[in-house]
């Protein structure tokens, strides 16, 4: 007759088996065993061994009351704390954990709900352990985020982070920029009203004010917006000519915007401001203006001197008035210009008889 002796520590377990089922289970001790049975020691802070038949095991009511069982279905998951810390995640199937040796908590799992998960503590969700279980959206300040559900719209996502669980419904995030944004239209070649052939630097200033409309009720909304633009410009220079053009340019993008109507809100967009940057001409037209800028320079110059020389005929006939009105003013203008002139004379020669200062004297006393 085989006899053995087996020792259970604190902490462990045995399961003693005969022809392959359970007839005893041994606690803290020293046990002799007779026969032909064989024993299994499992320690109770570990989980119960996988792959057991749990259904027949469980039959052994001393057992059953030292045993959890945890079953996760189709569709479920669980996670398990151990002390509050998160420690492991069951799937399908049947688990058993040992009672009394570690404070354990299970949080069953819908992995079939579509709702955002609220349940789950985010730093539980970041662990590598959910990576395959989990769904993350991240929506940033500046944008905004249309949620679909099987390719249809559910609900529209501020700024944050969203998870979900991974199933069977397949889920998109549409990201839409709600910034103020600058669109340039750049090297547009137009023809004005009297014909003329220009190249226009255009731009226009907009924000997304429809999340919906613009990302499921058009495609490209910016190169709609670009089109729209573009022809709302042809139109309005067309309309103008050359001088009205760059008489009218700073206030072309009001009147644009004007006309505009309600296209840009059937996009989803809200236009703020728009206007001319440039104004190029053509190689010919360029120049044309630029004679005809010297041809109008040209006659303001001579404007301005026939100003001028008028001007200054009108003051001598002013002066030679008040001259022969006056004499001892004639007299001191005499005197202005003989000093004028003798600032130019270096020496002064006398020759014959005549008294020089005699006759000095009497052209200044005349």
């Amino acid at each position: 007759m085989m006899l053995k002796n087996i020792q259970i520590r604190i902490y462990q377990v045995g399961l003693v088996f005969k022809n392959g089922n359970l007839i005893r289970v041994l606690k803290e001790g020293n046990y002799w065993i007779f026969g032909n049975k064989s024993v299994e020691v499992y320690d109770m802070k570990d989980q119960f061994k996988e792959g057991e038949n749990l259904t027949l095991l469980l039959k052994n009511e001393h057992l059953n009351t030292m045993l959890e069982v945890v079953e996760v279905k189709d569709g479920e998951m669980v996670l398990v704390f151990e002390n509050e810390i998160f420690k492991e995640v069951l799937h399908v199937g049947q688990y058993a954990f040992w009672k009394g040796m570690v404070n354990r908590k299970y949080q069953k799992i819908d992995l079939m709900k579509t709702e955002f998960i609220s349940e789950v503590s985010r730093t539980v969700l970041e662990s590598i352990k959910l990576k395959n279980f989990i769904r993350k959206f991240v929506v940033t300040s500046e944008y905004n985020g249309l949620l679909l559900m099987d390719g249809e719209l559910v609900k529209i996502l501020k700024a944050g982070t969203y998870y979900f669980w991974n199933n069977e419904v397949s889920m998109e995030v549409k990201y839409v920029d709600m910034r103020i944004q600058q669109m340039e239209i750049a090297g547009q070649e137009l023809l004005t009203k009297d014909k003329a052939m220009l190249r226009i630097n255009f731009y226009v200033r907009f924000q997304v004010e429809n999340v919906e409309k613009a990302l499921l009720e058009n495609k490209e909304y910016e190169k709609q917006l670009y089109i729209i633009m573009q022809l709302a410009l042809r139109e309005f220079v067309g309309a103008l000519t050359l001088d009205e053009l760059l008489l009218k340019k700073d206030t072309v993008g009001e009147g644009i915007l004007e006309n505009l109507g309600n296209k840009t809100q059937d996009l989803g967009l809200k236009v703020f401001d728009a206007g001319i940057r440039d104004v190029i001409l053509t190689g010919e037209m360029k120049e044309i203006m630029n004679q005809v800028l010297i041809a109008e320079k040209k006659a303001q110059a001579n404007s301005i001197m026939r100003r001028e020389e008028t001007a200054s005929t009108r003051s001598l006939l002013n002066t030679a008035k008040l001259m022969e009105e006056n004499e001892v003013l004639w007299k001191l203008k005499e005197m202005e210009y003989m000093e004028k002139i003798a600032e130019k004379i270096g020496d002064i020669t006398v020759s014959g008889n005549t008294n020089i200062v005699s006759q000095l004297k009497e052209i200044f006393a005349k």
